[in-house]
């Protein structure tokens, strides 16, 4: 039989090439498939998920059941209602009780009037409401700059600023307890971060001399409290560094805004530093203002940049009207009511002496109504909590990795509503309780 077909010899090279490839297709789909591991396609089989599994069993082991997602009735102040029980609450930070306060509550109120309970859009193409405006200035004449930018949540605030000021010719400096947000934020931008020895500002000039003139930009980031251990750092070293070195300081005011300083200024007010020696102010406001979101402040040509550009701004709904509402009650209330920054100060120096009396560890706190009560082993963090939800005081634990391994604590947010009586009776228990472990 003769064959019609050119044998492989008279094929050209390119010809040759395209049957060689679809041989090879042919066999690529003839041949089975690799096996893929569960692991890879379902969450369950996730070796963090199976982890997250095996220390909530450990939890169940110990009889100590479910400690997270406690659902709490009512407004979350000094005392917290919890399965129709009455507790001392120091898992707040409701600092200075702005949150259930009825003069907020109103002006919230007649802003859902006005306004509806939702922006209904980003705000840079048809979500802009005056109150928006309103409580942007607001913010920056306390904070005492010239303009500030909100976004609708805390954590998003510090990811989408940090991550897009900043690129991969930049070097970021930031405290080795910075918050995650923060830590997140360093990532995105694509920047060298380096964690400098916590609040070491010597450390910190030192990296500087020897790697600024590597780099474009320059971010170092302080926090105004550290929310796991109560203290502060010293800012006017650190705005001194900060211009000699010809960087970018921001100041993370989460748990300092409204809390430190005569008039709940921040740490700013609390050293009589001016305002704009810092670049960035950050603050959240569902701590000291009885809302939710965060805030950038500082100069005029910052906001605008981050307004047209910010990703976590321009492509987010505009902060709820209710909320920006209760920003701006809150702040009002503090201007006439100073008072209640003194007595926070007041309470929570209490209870800090008393713990120390009581020989217990309150780590670095200071100056602050953060107060950890440290234990060292996890799981004695979580029964030490637990028993003292028996004896009528709700207060959380943090463990690794929230906290450095071996340094499991409760955390105490100490507010301007929690009397002496109750300060007292809870370091009494407390000592009590750690005597026991």
């Amino acid at each position: 039989m003769i064959s019609l077909l050119p044998s492989v010899s008279q094929l050209s090279c390119q010809e040759k090439r395209s049957l060689l490839a679809e041989l090879l297709e042919k066999k690529a789909k003839s041949a089975p498939l690799p096996e893929i591991p569960a692991e890879y396609y379902q969450i369950e089989y996730f070796p963090e998920y199976l982890h997250l599994k095996q220390q909530q069993q450990e939890l169940a082991d110990l009889g100590l059941g479910n400690p997270f997602f406690t659902p709490q009735e009512g407004i979350a102040n000094d005392r917290a209602r919890i399965r129709g029980q009455d507790y001392i609450n120091y898992a707040t930070y409701n600092y200075l009780g702005m949150c259930g306060d009825p003069i907020i509550s109103q002006f919230v109120k007649e802003a859902i009037d006005r306004y509806g309970t939702s922006a209904c859009a980003s705000r840079l193409l048809s979500g802009e409401k005056v109150i928006h405006q309103e409580l942007e200035r607001a913010i920056a004449d306390f904070v005492g700059v010239e303009d500030s930018i909100v976004f609708v949540g805390g954590h998003a605030t510090n990811v989408t600023t940090v991550g897009h000021l900043f690129g991969q010719h930049d070097l970021i400096l930031h405290d080795a307890l910075s918050h995650n947000s923060l830590l997140q934020g360093a990532l995105l931008s694509g920047a060298t971060a380096i964690a400098f020895p916590h609040n070491n500002w010597q450390a910190l000039d030192q990296i500087l001399r020897e790697r600024r003139p590597r780099y474009q930009r320059v971010l170092i980031i302080v926090e105004g409290v550290y929310s796991t251990d109560g203290d502060i750092p010293n800012l006017p070293e650190f705005i001194q560094i900060k211009k000699h070195h010809k960087a970018f300081l921001m100041v993370d005011e989460a748990h300092s805004i409204g809390v430190l300083g005569k008039h709940g200024r921040g740490i700013g007010e609390h050293f009589e530093i001016n305002p704009h020696d810092v670049d960035l102010w950050m603050g959240t406001l569902s701590k000291s203002f009885a809302s939710c979101g965060g805030y950038i402040a500082g100069s005029k040509s910052l906001v605008e940049y981050l307004k047209y550009t910010a990703p976590g701004f321009v492509f987010s709904v505009g902060i709820s009207p209710p909320n920006a509402a209760s920003v701006i009650a809150a702040i009002q209330v503090l201007k006439n009511e100073p008072q209640r920054v003194e007595k926070l100060h007041q309470r929570a120096k209490l209870f800090l002496t008393l713990a120390k009396d009581q020989g217990l560890n309150t780590g670095l706190s200071q100056d602050s109504p953060v107060i950890p009560i440290i234990v060292g082993d996890s799981w004695k963090s979580v029964q030490l909590s637990q028993n003292l939800f028996k004896r009528g005081i709700n207060v959380p634990f943090m463990f690794y990795p929230s906290v450095p391994k071996n340094a499991a604590r409760l955390r105490f947010f100490i507010t301007c509503n929690h009397s002496e009586e109750q300060i007292r009776y809870t370091v009494d228990t407390l000592a009590e309780e750690v005597a026991k472990l």
